[in-house]
C-alpha cells in the first residue's frame, strides 16, 4: 500500500503579478499539489512601477483561481514579516532558467538570515513558459500582439483596455 502524506502546510507565493501570466498560474496550480493552501501575496515593490493598480491585480488573480484553495492578498514591507503574520514558514518561488538562480538564491538566503525558520521551496517553470514574464507580456500587448498563449482571457482584456486597443 502506498504511503501518501496529506499536504497540511500553507505556502506563500509572492510577486508583483503585473499581470498574472500562465507561468504564474502553472506554478500555483502545481504548488496546490504540495501545499494544502497557497497564499498569493502581491508585493508592493517600490522599485517597480506597475501598470495595474493593486485592486486590478487582486481582481485578475481572484478571477484566475476561482474555485481553488488560494487566498489573494497584498502586503507591504518585508516578506518574512508578512509570513510571520500569516503563521507561514514556507515561501514558494519559481525559476524559469539559470539566469533566475542568482537572484532567487540571494533572496532565499536573505530571508533565511532574517528569519531562520523560513524555508524557500523552488518550483521550476514548465518549459513552455521559460521565456514568459510580465514585462514581455506588456510589451507584446502594447504592440497589439497575440496573447492567448501567455495570459488568460480576462487578463488579455484588461491589457487591451489599459493600452486602449
Amino acid at each position: 500500500m502506498e504511503n501518501k502524506k496529506q499536504a497540511t502546510e500553507i505556502g506563500i507565493y509572492p510577486g508583483t503579478f503585473d499581470p498574472v501570466t500562465y507561468g504564474h498560474i502553472d506554478i500555483i496550480k502545481r504548488a496546490l499539489k504540495i501545499f494544502s493552501k497557497v497564499i498569493i501575496a502581491i508585493s508592493d515593490n517600490p522599485e517597480k512601477k506597475p501598470l495595474f493598480s493593486m485592486e486590478e491585480r487582486i481582481e485578475m488573480l481572484k478571477e484566475s483561481f476561482k474555485g481553488l484553495d488560494v487566498e489573494v492578498e497584498y502586503f507591504t514591507g518585508l516578506l518574512v514579516d508578512y509570513a510571520k503574520k500569516k503563521n507561514c514558514k514556507l515561501i514558494i518561488r519559481s525559476m524559469r532558467a539559470v539566469s533566475d538562480f542568482d537572484y532567487e538564491f540571494q533572496m532565499a538566503s536573505v530571508n533565511r538570515d532574517l528569519d531562520g525558520d523560513i524555508e524557500t521551496v523552488f518550483l521550476m517553470t514548465d518549459t513552455k513558459y521559460l521565456y514568459l514574464h510580465s514585462g514581455l507580456v506588456k510589451e507584446i500587448a502594447q504592440r497589439e500582439g497575440k496573447l492567448d498563449s501567455m495570459v488568460s482571457e480576462n487578463v488579455s482584456k484588461k491589457l487591451r483596455e489599459k493600452y486602449k486597443l
